[in-house]
């Protein structure tokens, strides 16, 4: 399972560099909602400040605010 999380990071972070940043944010996202899915939440929350610095204007920003407001409130 490690190795399945290694390679979608990598496949995150080291992508084509010349790629949307709409793009980036919605491959980060998928990546902390699977990261959620592993109750690894503090990688998830990471990851979600991650679109928030990089990408806020980008569709996957809002979702990104609306799942570390909720993993934030449930505490975990």
């Amino acid at each position: 399972m490690k190795h399945l999380v290694v390679a979608a990071l990598a496949a995150v972070f080291w992508g084509p560099l010349s790629g949307c940043q709409s793009d980036r944010a919605e491959k980060l996202f998928e990546t902390a909602r699977f990261e959620e899915q592993q109750f690894n939440d503090e990688h998830a929350r990471q990851l979600y400040r991650e679109i928030l610095d990089c990408c806020p204007d980008s569709p996957s920003a809002a979702r990104a605010k609306e799942r570390l407001a909720a993993l934030e409130k449930s505490g975990t």
